[in-house]
């Protein structure tokens, strides 16, 4: 008999959970970083969900976060017009980037030193982190606006983006021009690259599309029965992959065929984003509602979990 699937679910948001993410395993373990609407993303232990601190200094909705790869430092990008800098051990500001609109995505460099920015007003920006007082480089082509960027998993030279016009876009930053355009069959609702670097996954409607980083070709794509949010694949890149969208559950598929193999109920909101730890053994999802959950990836005596069906279990 199979096990009933016990997320832990993580409270202290009050708004709507629309972007979240993972370090890369780090000395001191891996952590989640969530954007919540209500202002004050938050940083937790990764494989347990304790909330480690919360980030003060927004004014307005928080929409994404990430870390940098030794979890050092974070980035958010927010609806007061900026993007922030942030002392990932001490909660404290460290800088703060001005834009002319909201901001909906930003992420750091491989290597940390940089950070791309996109959103509203369609302008992707690089900010070089060791001159934060200049100017960014700019890259314009963007007819709406950007939902996600991120770096090449192969070249610090070449940035991704997608958002609201239907493409994948990607530019050059030593000629500041686009290189290629990609359309999708419908707007980008995410990106997430692998943590080796191989695979990158959007989505984009109802499909999911994984993608070969360094050629930029289509490993596989499957048609779903929900409009999506959101997709990531398992860290060893087979196996299984997970999604979330408009019906409030987080589902989990066979990579090899695009078959489902579970659904997990318990989110009272639509799914907006959904990733999975840098260990495979959990993958974690915000929803509209408020609430991180995070799942086993296979129902096991792991950390917090016990395994049978008993009560969901409420990190700290």
């Amino acid at each position: 008999m199979s096990l009933r699937q016990v997320p832990l679910i993580c409270s202290g948001h009050s708004r709507p959970v629309p972007d979240l993410a993972y370090s890369p395993i780090t000395p001191d373990g891996f952590f989640l970083i969530s954007a919540c609407l209500d202002g004050k993303p938050q940083l937790r232990n990764g494989e347990t969900g304790d909330w480690i601190g919360t980030f003060e200094g927004h004014k307005g909705a928080v929409w994404c976060a990430r870390l940098n790869s030794a979890a050092t430092q974070a980035v958010t990008g927010s609806a007061d017009y900026t993007a922030k800098l942030w002392d990932a051990l001490t909660g404290t500001e460290l800088k703060s980037f001005a834009h002319n609109r909201i901001v909906k995505t930003a992420d750091f460099s491989k290597d940390g030193k940089k950070i791309i920015t996109g959103g509203q007003d369609k302008i992707l920006r690089i900010f070089d982190l060791e001159k934060p007082d200049e100017a960014p480089q700019t890259f314009e082509g963007h007819s709406n606006s950007i939902k996600v960027a991120q770096w090449s998993a192969n070249d610090t030279n070449t940035v991704l983006s997608g958002g609201a016009d239907e493409a994948i876009r990607i530019w050059d930053l030593r000629t500041k021009a686009q290189v290629k355009s990609i359309p999708t069959k419908g707007a980008i609702t995410s990106m997430d690259l692998s943590f080796d670097g191989k695979i990158l996954t959007t989505t984009a409607g109802r499909e999911i599309t994984f993608w070969d980083a360094a050629t930029m070709q289509v490993l596989k794509a499957f048609t779903l029965n929900i409009d999506l949010n959101t997709g990531a694949l398992h860290p060893s890149g087979t196996g299984k992959f997970v999604a979330g969208g408009s019906d409030l559950h987080v589902h989990v598929y066979d990579y090899a065929t695009g078959e489902e193999i579970e659904v997990h109920k318990g989110h009272h909101g639509p799914v907006h984003a959904i990733r999975f730890a840098p260990d495979g053994e959990s993958y974690s999802s915000g929803s509209e509602d408020g609430t991180i959950r995070i799942w086993q990836n296979g129902v096991k005596p792991y950390g917090l979990w016990q395994p049978s069906g008993a009560e969901a279990q409420t990190p700290k």
